[in-house]
């Protein structure tokens, strides 16, 4: 693990406690990428602490993973990933995380890496929303990408994401990477 690196493409509730897993398990670099800030409606699932609301989400995660695990090296880019910087923000990671929420974005980062490094894993999010329905989670892998969570599952209108299931959904992604 410490001769390997990922890249995390969001450090927002998958992000931000996968990044955290990874520093915990010893992944010896990390390249995270992400252009927000914490709000407090992130404290509910994202590793993030409330006297840090308002600063920006990867500064304040490169803060907390060195707390963790100040033997890894953390890169971080306070950059909106798009088709064009995705290939070089991640161009030297071994395996690449996808933790966005939209699915526009999901579909960008996963086919720009793809046709980019056709051989590198993927490890993508879809469907973490609400709480329980614990049996309805899991893997699924085409080729080098992997899906986890319950492919299907939205956000009621007004419901954030809520910690149990974000996090489940994160430490699979973890655990596929290590």
């Amino acid at each position: 693990l410490r001769q390997s690196s990922v890249g995390i493409a969001g450090a927002g509730g998958l992000g931000s406690n996968v990044a955290v897993a990874l520093a915990r398990a010893g992944m010896g670099r990390l390249v995270i990428a992400d252009d927000d800030r914490i709000e407090p409606s992130n404290l509910n699932r994202q590793q993030f602490f409330l006297d840090q609301v308002g600063e920006r989400k990867v500064v304040a995660l490169r803060e907390n993973l060195l707390a963790i695990n100040p033997y890894s090296l953390y890169e971080i880019h306070d950059v909106r990933i798009n088709r064009r910087n995705a290939a070089t923000i991640f161009a030297r990671v071994d395996v690449l995380v996808e933790a966005f929420d939209k699915a526009e974005a999901k579909e960008m980062l996963i086919e720009a890496s793809l046709a980019r490094f056709p051989g590198r894993p993927i490890v993508a999010a879809s469907g973490l929303a609400g709480y329980g329905r614990n049996a309805k989670i899991h893997t699924r892998r085409m080729g080098n990408l992997y899906i986890c969570g319950d492919e299907e599952s939205q956000t009621a209108k007004g419901v954030s994401p809520m910690a149990p299931r974000v996090a489940l959904v994160a430490a699979m992604q973890a655990n596929l990477v290590v």
